[in-house]
C-alpha cells in the first residue's frame, strides 16, 4: 500500500498549504508527498518541504495518521516548526513540471488560521483534526484520525 507524508506548518497567525487548482477544481491540502522506496516518513516531509516550499523547519512531530482510500494509502502528518525562509515552490519538483502545463496548478501558500473552518482543505478528516488541535493542542502520540467525524 502507498504511503505519504504531509506538513503542519505555522508562521504566526497562518499554516502553509498547497493551493490546488485541478483542471478547474480549487482545494489546498498540506505540503508533503509520497513516500519513496527505503525512506521513512519523517524523511519524507522534511524532502517535500523542501521541493514544495523552500523554507527550512525543524523538530517535526507526527501527529495524525489517516488510512486514505486508494491511491493515497496511509497519511503521516507531522507538525513541524517554523524556522526560516520565504515560500518558494523549487523549479525541478514535479509539481513546478506540472504547472508548466496550464491546467492543473499548485502554488504554495500562507492561509490565515482563522480561514480554515472555511476552506476546501483535502480531507475533511483532517481538516476537522487540525481544527480541533489549533484550539486543544497537538497530541503527544500520534491519533488515528481516519474514522472522525467530519466538519
Amino acid at each position: 500500500m502507498r504511503s505519504a507524508a504531509r506538513a503542519i506548518i505555522i508562521k504566526e497567525d497562518s499554516m502553509l498549504v498547497m493551493h490546488r487548482n485541478k483542471f478547474g477544481h480549487e482545494y489546498d491540502i498540506l505540503i508533503g508527498g509520497g513516500v519513496e522506496l527505503g525512506e521513512e516518513p519523517i524523511q519524507t516531509v522534511l524532502r517535500e518541504i523542501k521541493e514544495e516550499a523552500g523554507i527550512n523547519v525543524g523538530q517535526p512531530k507526527l501527529v495524525f495518521i489517516e488510512h486514505a482510500p486508494e491511491p493515497y494509502g496511509v497519511q503521516y502528518v507531522f507538525v513541524c516548526q517554523y524556522k526560516s525562509g520565504e515560500v518558494n515552490l523549487d523549479a525541478n519538483s514535479t509539481e513546478a513540471k506540472i504547472n508548466k502545463l496550464g491546467s492543473n496548478l499548485y502554488q504554495p501558500l500562507w492561509r490565515k488560521l482563522s480561514e480554515l473552518e472555511h476552506l476546501e482543505l483535502r480531507s475533511p478528516q483532517l481538516k476537522k483534526a487540525l481544527i480541533t488541535a489549533l484550539s486543544n493542542g497537538f497530541p503527544d502520540e500520534p491519533i488515528d484520525i481516519t474514522d472522525i467525524l467530519t466538519v
